[in-house]
C-alpha cells in the first residue's frame, strides 16, 4: 500500500472519529461502515450510469447493472441525495430510507444493512459532518481504482475499530499481520475457501489479495463462510460486496448449525474463539465430526480443530489460530485427541506466534497447519519458534513485518517441497520426526524442538572491548549528570526544591 492511501486512511479516522461524541466504538462502527458501504456502491453506480450514456443505453434500466454485478441503486438511495439533503435536520431518516431502498431492490443485502440513523442519540449535525467528509472519497483516486480504494478504507477502518473495542473487537477482527502469514503459508490459488468462522472476513479478503498479487484469476476461488454472531455477519456481507468478492456467507452458529455441511474445502482459514467453555458440548457427544475423540465439554479448541479437518477435501490444508494450551494439554483427554491426530500424519506445521498481537486477549497464540495431502512427509513436522518477532505499533501491540512473514512462509514451502532446499536453523525452525515427538509426550510446543539459536563469537579483544565501554559508560555518566542538574533547576523554579 503507498503512502498516500495509508496517509489518506488515517486523515479520514481522524476526521471520522471526532464526530464520534458519546457513541461507543461498537454503536459508532455500524453507523460509519454502513455509509462507507453506501458511498462504494453508489460510486460503482454511477460509473456504470455514466458508461450507459457513453453507449447511449438507457441508465435507468436496472438491467444494465446486474449484467455487471453492479448493485441497483434507486434515485432516493444514491449518495448524490444524501450529499446534497447532509445539512438537513431529518438527514437520519434520508440515510435509513435509502438502506431500506437498496435491501429492496437487491435481496442478497436484505437484513444486512444498518438502519439506525434517525435514532435520538445519533447527533444529526455529525451525521451529515461524515457524509461530507465520505464525498471526498471517489471511485477514482490517481493510481488507486475506487474498489481498492473504499475496500482498503473499509478494512482500515474494521481494524481500528477493533483495536478501539479492545477485547470486544477481537470478535470481528483478526489482525493482518496473522491473516497475512496464514495466507502467505496456505497459497490458496484455486479451490474452495472455507472459514466457519469468518468475522467479518479479513481471511477472504486477504485470500483474493494473494491471488491477485500472484497473478492468479479470481475466479478460480470460491468463497464459504458462516458467522454466528448477526452484527458481524451483517460486517462480512457488507466487505464481500465492496470487494466483489461472491461469496456464500451464512449466519449460525457453526459448531451446532454446521450450514456446509457437505462441503470439502482445499483451504480452511479461520481464527475461533479461543478456550470457549460454554460450547455445548454435552449436546454433541456422538458427532461424526469427532474422529479422533469427543473434545471435552469445557473447551472448544479440539471441537473446532476436527470440525476442520472435517472439512478438508482428500488433498485440502487447514491453517488456523488457536490458545498455545492446546499444543500441550492434558486435560479432559485433549491430550489422547492431539495424540490422535499427529499419529494419523495430519499435523504439518505448528508456530509459535510474539505476544501483544491481538486486541482482544492477552493469551499467547500459536498457528497451526493441518493436511490431508503429506505424502512425501508424512513422518514430519515443522515447527517455528517467532516468539522473538514482531515490531511494536502501538504502546500495546505488535504486528510480524512482511520480511518475517516471507521468511517464516519460505521455510514452510521448503519443508513442503523435500528437494533439499530445507535445514533446520537452531532457535528458529526444526522439522521433527513423529518419534521425536512421541518422546515428548505428543507436546507440540516448538521451544521443545527447535533449539536456542547459536550464539555469534565475540572475537573483541578483552581489553579493548573493557577500553570501549568503559568510555561509554564514563560518557553516559556526564550526560546523566548534566540532567539531573536541569531537572533541579527547572523544578526550583515551580518552588520545588531537591
Amino acid at each position: 500500500m503507498t503512502q498516500d492511501v495509508k496517509d489518506l486512511e488515517q486523515k479520514l479516522w481522524q476526521s471520522a472519529d471526532k464526530l464520534r461524541n458519546n457513541m461507543s466504538p461498537s454503536e459508532y462502527k455500524f453507523v460509519v461502515l454502513g455509509l462507507i458501504f453506501l458511498k462504494y456502491i453508489s460510486d460503482a453506480f454511477d460509473e456504470r450510469y455514466a458508461k450507459a450514456e457513453v453507449e447511449k443505453y438507457d441508465p435507468e434500466d436496472k438491467d444494465w447493472y446486474l449484467a455487471e454485478n453492479v448493485f441497483w441503486v434507486p434515485k432516493e438511495a444514491r449518495w448524490k441525495t444524501l450529499q446534497d439533503k447532509a445539512k438537513q435536520a431529518d438527514i437520519g431518516v434520508v440515510v435509513d430510507d435509502a438502506m431500506e431502498a437498496i435491501e429492496r431492490e437487491n435481496p442478497i443485502l436484505k437484513n444486512v444493512l444498518p438502519k439506525n440513523y434517525a435514532k435520538e442519540g445519533l447527533d444529526k449535525r455529525r451525521l451529515g459532518e461524515l457524509i461530507d467528509i465520505f464525498s471526498s472519497l471517489s471511485m477514482h483516486n490517481g493510481k488507486h481504482s475506487g474498489k481498492d480504494l473504499l475496500g482498503q478504507v473499509y478494512e482500515y477502518f474494521i481494524g481500528m475499530f477493533a483495536d478501539a473495542e479492545g477485547q470486544r473487537g477481537g470478535e470481528f477482527y483478526t489482525p493482518q499481520s496473522i491473516v497475512k502469514l496464514l495466507v502467505e503459508m496456505l497459497e490458496p490459488y484455486k479451490g474452495r475457501i472455507y472459514d466457519p468462522c469468518c468475522g467479518s472476513g479479513g481471511m477472504f479478503v486477504q485470500s483474493e489479495k494473494f491471488v491477485e498479487a500472484h497473478k492468479g484469476r479470481i475466479g478460480d476461488i470460491a468463497v464459504y463462510g458462516q458467522e454466528s454472531n448477526q452484527t458481524t455477519w451483517k460486517l462480512a456481507k457488507m466487505n464481500m460486496a465492496i470487494r466483489g468478492i461472491d461469496a456464500s456467507i451464512s449466519f449460525g452458529d457453526t459448531l451446532h448449525n454446521d450450514k456446509h455441511k457437505d462441503l470439502k474445502a482445499d483451504f480452511v482459514i479461520a481464527n475461533p474463539p479461543f478456550n470457549v467453555s460454554d460450547w455445548g458440548g454435552e449436546l454433541l457427544q456422538d458427532d461424526v465430526r469427532w474422529k479422533f475423540g469427543v473434545p471435552p465439554k469445557g473447551n472448544a479448541n479440539f471441537a473446532w480443530m476436527q470440525h476442520f479437518i472435517h472439512h478438508l477435501s482428500p488433498k485440502g490444508t487447514a491453517g488456523f489460530v488457536l490458545a498455545n494450551g492446546a499444543m500441550s494439554s492434558q486435560s479432559s483427554g485433549e491430550g489422547d485427541i492431539r495424540k490422535a491426530i499427529v499419529k494419523a500424519g495430519l499435523v504439518d506445521c505448528v508456530i509459535s506466534l510474539p505476544g501483544q498481537l491481538f486486541f482482544n486477549t492477552g493469551i499467547p497464540a500459536s498457528l497451526w497447519f493441518i493436511s490431508r495431502d503429506r505424502a512425501n512427509r508424512s513422518n514430519n513436522t515443522l515447527f517455528v519458534d517467532a516468539r522473538e518477532m514482531g515490531e511494536m505499533i502501538s504502546r500495546r501491540n505488535k504486528q510480524l513485518t512482511d520480511d518475517e512473514i516471507a521468511r517464516i512462509a519460505e521455510k514452510y514451502r521448503q519443508f513442503k517441497k523435500q528437494d533439499g532446499s530445507y535445514e533446520d536453523v537452531a532457535g528458529f525452525v526444526k522439522a521433527a520426526t513423529t518419534e521425536e515427538i512421541e518422546k515428548n509426550d505428543f507436546v507440540l510446543t516448538p521451544g521443545r524442538y527447535v533449539g536456542a539459536a547459536e550464539v555469534e563469537e565475540d572475537d573483541e579483544v578483552f581489553e579493548e572491548k573493557m577500553q570501549r565501554l568503559a568510555k561509554e559508560l564514563g560518557e553516559q555518566f556526564v550526560e546523566g549528570a548534566k540532567l539531573e542538574k536541569e531537572i533541579k533547576a527547572n523544578l526550583k523554579k515551580i518552588g520545588f526544591e531537591i
